[in-house]
């Protein structure tokens, strides 16, 4: 499971002028902002970031509100803008510090600053002067980006409440900071979850010899496996031992557990209590006003339209699955959850000859990393460099991108972080982090991907194939939120800034790229230097179908719990009813032990839209339809798509975009053909 943007941080900010692209003129507001800080020694110093942030932030909003003469585009508006532009660039920038410090001391200095920069937006949020500035401005004569931009703001400013008297405005602002606080600590608590199980080392039967390597005997003669993502995954997919892969399943699916109930009760309730006060049903109803969707209703008829789809081939998945376990046990009649992605395994041996320990040996972190980044000059015509900058962390990656042919050769334009590995306190899932947005003739926009993915070459960092799938979804939005900062006017159409159920169609597209033999090719070679062998990519092609029918029913169901918890006061049994919504989906529900609630990280951030991502898949494989059609290698397909759906950012309407790239509205078809095709 990924969670991308840490929350959402949608808008993007800026970065001050670097000393390599004169041409660039930051403002005041860009200025001040300066530098991403990318090694704050101690807590004092995020302290002082925060401080001083929220201090200009509170001095600009008072010189907004007592703004007197024409409310204007490039005054009033701008001055909004610039606003807004340093909360979310220093949300972003805390955002990196809470999930990557090595000390819980920076970790929570930054938690706790941004719950004070919520704060801050939602006092700006509930600000009727400077509504009122917003919506006496005219913009008949502007231009359509700029009417988008500030009809969202307005809309953006209604669904807070600025429109309540004042002592109800002040309610929303209370509670507000309550939602704030409630969701950092459910994050925090997830992060500081981690278990682990005991196993003899026989129990290891069946795990890769790197794996096994890695995991010598205590002085116990045990052997400590944890819940993060580069043990769990291994152990679930290969380990021979069921009782090994229940006791991690018991272990993963009970973090955060019991602690993280009241956190997430606290949040669900006073989601409620905020929709009420805002004249609405409930929070989903709420929070769903500026999406695509626009509605709990229109989201219900999606799940149950896609899942007529894939419950077909979710059946065939588990009878072959069950096939499987009845040759071990005759007799048995249904498998665990815990053996799932085991039976996964053995059917794309037995079924397709792929097997998956085969091809991990060609997928080395430090290939993969770069031949991701060789696709991308490849794909978009960019060249990628080294950046010189610090880093919290040794391991940390980092990166320049710039223009590589035509007129604006040379052209700087982004800069990204890689965090790649895990580490005691880091955040254990993957996503990108937008710490400064584009402004044409500005900044460029910075970003950084958090993931925890094996360290090095073929001896210490081989990846799973999923690995790969998820490394290049993650830099997929890093392309976004870049190519999505370069022409844009104002930070808040800047980058990833478009309608949040949209999102995640752009990298959900890109994965597409790691099961083409001609991509993996260029980067994928085993220790002994040889490329991965054509037939082998081919069998995985055959064996990638299998299983997406369960995998998408299972985020059916998680979607209908972040859906259905925020359709009102939280339940009295979060648990219980947590394995009711899933298992109203998924052909595998959550096992009674589970308390997956409390470990769900996307009910924080995404509160009801989980279902974003399966609505962004169905864009993906329509938009897809046209490199399937050109080539996943043809330039000018390529091109098109960086210049009609990524390079615009938020400036038109998704809808308008996928449009204008397939020169038509958009289609479940692929999706539902995607279902069909043959096992």
């Amino acid at each position: 499971m990924r969670q991308t943007l840490s929350a959402m941080l949608l808008a993007g900010s800026m970065l001050a002028a670097p000393a390599c692209a004169a041409t660039l003129t930051p403002s005041a507001a860009d200025a001040f902002l300066g530098d991403v800080v990318g090694n704050p020694g101690d807590a004092a110093t995020i302290n002082g970031l925060c401080d001083r942030a929220l201090g200009e932030v509170a001095k600009r909003q008072s010189a907004l509100e007592a703004e007197t003469g024409p409310a204007g585009i490039e005054t009033t508006l701008r001055a909004y803008d610039d606003l807004t532009e340093i909360i979310f660039s220093m949300l972003g920038q805390m955002s990196l510090y809470r999930e990557v410090m090595a000390d819980a001391a920076r970790r929570d200095a930054a938690a706790a600053c941004e719950v004070k920069l919520n704060g801050a937006a939602t006092r700006l949020s509930l600000s009727r002067p400077i509504y009122d500035r917003l919506k006496a401005i005219d913009a008949g004569k502007a231009d359509a980006a700029t009417r988008l931009l500030l009809t969202r703001t307005l809309g953006g400013f209604e669904r807070s409440g600025v429109a309540l008297p004042p002592a109800e405005r002040a309610r929303a602002q209370a509670l507000a900071d309550r939602i704030s606080q409630a969701g950092s600590a459910f994050e925090q608590t997830i992060a500081a979850s981690r278990k682990t199980v005991s196993a003899d080392p026989a129990e290891l039967e069946g795990l890769p010899a790197d794996f096994i390597a890695a995991h010598k005997p205590g002085a116990d003669g045990k052997v400590t496996i944890g819940t993060e993502y580069t043990d769990y995954g291994p152990v679930m997919t290969y380990a021979r031992s069921e009782a090994l892969r229940r006791r991690l399943s018991e272990a993963y699916l009970t973090r955060g557990y019991p602690a993280n109930d009241a956190n997430l009760r606290t949040l669900i309730d006073l989601r409620q209590e905020l929709a009420t006060l805002l004249g609405r049903k409930d929070h989903a109803t709420l929070v769903l006003e500026d999406k695509m969707l626009g509605s709990p209703d229109k989201v219900v008829g999606l799940l149950e339209d896609l899942a007529s789809a894939a419950r077909p081939a979710a059946e065939r998945d588990y009878a072959r699955k069950l096939a499987v376990l009845q040759a071990e046990k005759p007799g048995a009649t249904a498998f665990q959850p815990w053996d799932n992605s085991y039976l996964t395994n053995i059917v794309q041996k037995r079924d397709f000859a792929y097997d998956t320990q085969e091809a991990r040996k060609y997928f080395a972190y430090d290939n993969v990393r770069d031949g991701i980044l060789r696709l991308t000059e490849d794909l978009f015509g960019v060249k990628i460099t080294p950046w010189q900058t610090a880093t919290w962390d040794p391991k940390v990656e980092t990166y320049e991108i710039h223009e590589a042919s035509g007129p604006e050769a040379g052209k700087l334009l982004g800069r990204f972080y890689f965090d790649s590995h895990p580490r005691d306190g880091k955040y254990s899932h993957a996503n990108m982090i937008p710490l400064r947005g584009g402004i044409a003739g500005r900044v460029v926009p910075v970003g950084a991907l958090v993931m925890n993915l094996p360290a090095g070459g073929h001896a210490t960092g081989l990846m799973e194939h999923n690995d790969v799938e998820t490394f290049l979804h993650e830099f997929g939005h890093m392309l976004h939120h870049i190519f999505g900062g370069q022409s844009a006017r104002w930070m808040g159409l800047s980058g990833v800034s478009t309608e949040w159920d949209f999102v995640e169609a752009p990298s959900q597209m890109l994965e597409e790229w790691v099961y083409d033999y001609d991509t993996l090719a260029r980067f994928a070679v085993d220790a002994q230097g040889n490329t991965i062998p054509r037939p082998l990519v081919e069998k995985m092609n055959k064996a990638r179908y299998f299983n997406l029918g369960m995998a998408d029913m299972r985020q059916f169901g998680l979607s209908n719990i972040s859906l259905r918890l925020h359709q009102g006061q939280a339940p009295a049994d979060l648990g219980a009813r947590t394995r009711e919504l899933d298992a109203a989906y998924n052909l595998l529900p959550l096992p009674p032990f589970a308390q997956f609630q409390d470990s769900f990280d996307h009910l924080n951030g995404y509160s009801a839209i989980y279902y974003t991502y399966q609505w962004s898949k169905v864009i993906a494989d329509d938009m897809f339809t046209a490199f399937a059609r050109n080539g996943l290698r043809d330039k000018a397909t390529a091109q098109r798509y960086r210049n009609l759906v990524l390079a615009p950012g938020g400036a038109k309407p998704a809808a308008e975009l996928v449009a204008d790239f397939l020169g038509r509205p958009i289609s479940v078809d692929a999706y539902k053909a995607e279902m069909a095709k043959d096992q």
